[in-house]
């Protein structure tokens, strides 16, 4: 990510952000898990966004990526010039806006930020909010996927199950890592992954901050997820893995990747080998 014509750091703290928010550059998007959350109170200026606009929505694997008119439509109605620096937060403690993030970086916009703990930290810190919608004034933005690295499909990832230089970050349950839940065909995890829930990386103290940088590279490095390595991150939908893959990258780890089909895709097939 270039710093130089950023306005903000990746995380960007509440504070920091208010001091912001009559930027002309700002685009300011809430993605909510709970579509009320907006209504009851967002960052002023703030636009709203339907998560599932961030998926395909069809098709065998529903939590694709989707198409490039699908992508250019959604960023052109959010009013996304290549100007534009976004800052995204939601409800949850960063799933979602960690996708869209996800997404932007894969069309290559690299002018974005993560609004610290969301919407819990931004009323904990007793900031402002809005009641009153905000509409978008929309754009002409033609999204292509520029930065294909920062995903990986199923056929990449069955090829390099034994690449030692690339590890796999799954961020579902332990129950669902164990194969004792889930909604598939088949149960369990991809071979050789390793498990982190997503919500382990977050401060419950803090407003679900992202947690301790310090504490969380300890604890990654001892499942045997450095900052050299290749890492894959998914969970079910690719919603989770969201918030996961935006921690690494916060983290300083270079070659963060998500994987959108997650176990949606590699559960439901009979040619992709299971761990349990």
């Amino acid at each position: 990510m270039s710093s130089e014509a950023n306005l903000l750091p990746l995380i960007v703290e509440p504070e920091q952000l208010a001091e912001h928010l009559e930027s002309p550059q700002l685009l300011i998007v809430d993605v909510p898990l709970k579509a009320d959350s907006y209504s009851e109170g967002h960052v002023p200026g703030a636009v709203f966004l339907d998560y599932n606009r961030l998926m395909a929505g069809s098709g065998e694997v529903p939590n694709e990526v989707p198409d490039e008119a699908a992508l250019s439509k959604l960023f052109s109605s959010l009013g996304l010039t290549r100007d534009t620096h976004v800052v995204a937060y939601d409800d949850e403690g960063g799933g979602w806006a960690g996708r869209l993030l996800w997404t932007l970086e894969l069309i290559g916009h690299t002018r974005y930020s993560y609004l610290n703990g969301g919407i819990h930290a931004w009323r904990a810190a007793g900031l402002p909010q809005s009641r009153q919608p905000r509409q978008p004034q929309p754009s002409n933005y033609q999204a292509e996927i520029l930065n294909p690295a920062v995903m990986i499909d199923r056929e990449e990832l069955l090829e390099r199950l034994d690449d030692k230089q690339l590890a796999v970050w799954d961020a579902r349950s332990p129950e669902e890592y164990r194969g004792e839940k889930g909604q598939n065909k088949h149960l369990g995890h991809i071979p050789r992954a390793v498990n982190m829930e997503w919500t382990e990386a977050m401060d419950r103290q803090r407003g679900l901050r992202i947690r301790d940088y310090a504490e969380l590279i300890t604890e990654l490095d001892a499942l045997g997820l450095t900052p050299d390595m290749e890492i894959v991150t998914h969970c079910q939908s690719h919603h989770r893995s969201g918030f996961t893959w935006l921690v690494g990258r916060a983290l300083g780890f270079e070659h963060m990747r998500g994987y959108p089909g997650s176990w949606k895709e590699w559960g439901n097939r009979d040619d992709t080998p299971i761990e349990k």
